[in-house]
């Protein structure tokens, strides 16, 4: 079937409301805590087109359904109470005719940052001092000191037994490393742990005879005596063991890199505040959230891992990699074009024999490296582009299951398939300025999507068909025992603060895994004329929704709820059934393509 290009059509003209004069502020909410110093938005409705606005006497357009959206300066602040965040006030004034409405809206602004000079009163920033919060590090260990003192004081750390470690300012440290600039009010040095073991050490401030003194947190010492183990918990949610993962962090607090299965067992090396930090080889150390890890007692054996015979087994619908290891591994699998790489941590070999079907239509060979002693790597190379996988545990073997492209009716490419969709939120989700919630609207398009999928032959399943909140990692995990062909989340975007909202805006496709590039830039290119919108691209972004391997999953956010235009469109059945016909076709042109190789 010949593609046919489609004209955009305009958003549909906002609907004029001529109600009473109602004047309601949707975003920030009172005594919210904004994260702009400079200008902001906000935004709501009023309830009449003729309404005139101010908000801190600076006029703000009224759309013809009531709603603005203000674009200005954040207001400027007094000190809050108890020393608290400094409180700032919208002022808002609605006249319509005689009639008057006020409002005044009380919120939370960022302190300034605290200007250091060469002269007049010493001080410093001793709020951001860090380190901050609970450490247990081993003693030999590097911790990064800071603080923000004038560029001509002295600063150093001085441990319990007197000891000063020096810090350099930014300045300095640029020039040692050839760059130009450098803040010179930021001091920093690299310290051991033990330096900061006892809660005497202090950061010592010094200029012109004036000295300032901040303490700084105790860190506990993880000696190599009492190095321990810990076991990966079960995460709950639906499913079974398959669906049930540990996410771990490459930093405290940092993005989602490895998923590990419930029960693997690891070394403790530190711990900053609720993370846990695990050693993965001696390479590699990594974080888990303290809920995620139960400690074992001293002394219990460390789990000795290596692998036997790996051998690859075709069936119908995948091809099974198993790999003996004895005991669960920490593993991550990567795509490299036709290649996927399973690798081991704290494994080491025992047999490096491989068994490979001859003749397999999916995968060409296996092989395994070993980049370290306690490392292990078996590369998948395969006759086709990846499509799906998963990772399971028998018992005794890592499972690398490698799911096979589906067979795909050229002139019905969606027949027989199954197509997850996914209506975004609750929980959470944003809300427009007269009062249209995400999660209302995307079950709206949800419906439409599904009918629209289903008359071009697919079975559709939805994670949610209620109003009611699903959980966020449940999403996913439902969909995989679905074995569903393909995933697709349904989004409306929103600002953080300090970002101009009337700077174009418009759609947005987002992925994970690289298999999913491909749906997620077809249903980009179906949606943008369908939706009138901006282009904004096709982005890689580590979202829930798309973590899991096992089929492709795109993520779409096709307009802006908190943009007054936007939103009244999101209100009308034809941008609804724009919305939901734009993806059908992305998907139904992936697979589409899969015929014509």
């Amino acid at each position: 079937m010949e593609e046919v290009p489609i004209t955009p059509l305009p958003l549909p003209a906002i609907p004029r409301v001529t109600g009473a004069l109602a004047l309601r502020v949707t975003y920030p909410s009172p005594q919210q805590q904004l994260t702009a110093r400079d200008s902001n938005f906000i935004f709501g409705s009023v309830g009449h087109a003729d309404a005139q606005l101010t908000i801190n006497d600076q006029p703000v357009k009224v759309e013809p359904n009531g709603a603005f959206i203000g674009w200005m300066p954040v207001p400027a602040g007094s000190v809050g109470a108890r020393g608290g965040p400094p409180v700032a006030q919208y002022r808002l004034v609605a006249v319509l005719g005689a009639d008057t409405a006020r409002l005044t809206l009380p919120v939370r602004i960022p302190a300034p940052r605290l200007e250091l000079t060469n002269l007049g009163k010493f001080e410093v920033d001793a709020g951001g001092a860090t380190p901050r919060g609970a450490l247990q590090l081993p003693a030999h260990e590097m911790v990064v000191v800071r603080l923000r003192a004038p560029a001509n004081a002295t600063v150093a750390l001085r441990d319990s037994a007197g000891t000063l470690y020096p810090l350099r300012n930014g300045w300095a440290m640029a020039q040692l490393r050839g760059v130009i600039g450098g803040d010179s009010t930021a001091w920093a040095a690299d310290v051991p742990a033990r330096a900061l073991a006892s809660a005497k050490a202090r950061l010592v401030a010094s200029r012109s005879g004036d000295t300032v003194t901040v303490p700084l947190a105790t860190v506990r010492l993880l000696g190599d005596e009492e190095s321990q183990l810990g076991a990966l918990k079960a995460a709950p949610g639906v499913g079974g063991d398959t669906d049930m993962a540990i996410v771990a962090r490459p930093t405290a607090g940092g993005t989602y890199r490895w998923s590990f299965f419930p029960g693997t067992v690891v070394p403790i090396t530190g711990r900053n505040g609720s993370a846990v930090r695990i050693r993965l080889d001696r390479q590699l150390d990594v974080w888990v959230d303290d809920a995620d890890l139960t400690p074992l007692p001293l002394g219990a054996a460390a789990p000795r891992r290596t692998t036997g015979t790996i051998r690859a087994s075709a069936q119908a619908e995948w091809v099974d990699v198993t790999v003996p290891t004895g005991d669960r591994p920490p593993y991550l699998v990567t795509e490299d074009g036709r290649q996927l790489v399973l690798t081991l941590y704290a494994t080491a070999p025992a047999s490096e024999n491989v068994v490979v079907p001859a003749n397999d239509a999916l995968v060409r060979t296996v092989r395994y490296e070993q980049p370290a002693s306690d490392r292990a790597r078996i590369v998948v190379e395969l006759n086709d582009d990846p499509y799906g996988y998963q990772m399971l545990w028998n018992g005794t073997a890592l499972v690398l299951r490698i799911r096979r492209w589906p067979k795909i009716d050229p002139a019905q490419p969606l027949a027989g398939l199954t197509i997850a969709v996914d209506p975004g939120h609750p929980p959470i989700g944003s809300t427009g300025p007269t009062g249209l919630y995400e999660g209302d609207a995307t079950l709206m398009v949800g419906e439409r999507l599904k009918a629209q999928l289903e008359a071009r032959g697919a079975k559709v399943f939805m994670t949610r068909t209620t109003a009611g909140p699903v959980p966020l990692n449940d999403r996913a995990p439902m969909a995989r025992q679905q074995n569903v062909h393909a995933f697709v989340s349904i989004h409306l975007n929103a600002l953080p603060d300090g970002v101009n909202p009337f700077v174009s805006r418009g759609t947005g496709t987002y992925h994970y895994f690289p298999h999913s590039q491909p749906l997620a830039a077809l249903v980009q290119r179906s949606l943008v004329p369908r939706l009138g919108l901006r282009d904004e691209g096709v982005f890689y972004q580590n979202l829930a929704v798309a973590r899991n391997p096992w089929f492709p999953a795109v993520l779409v956010e096709g307009a802006y709820i908190m943009r007054p235009d936007h939103e009244a469109a999101l209100r009308t059945p034809e941008f609804q059934e724009a919305y939901a016909r734009g993806i059908a076709d992305g998907v139904e042109a992936f697979f589409r393509a899969r015929t014509r190789r």
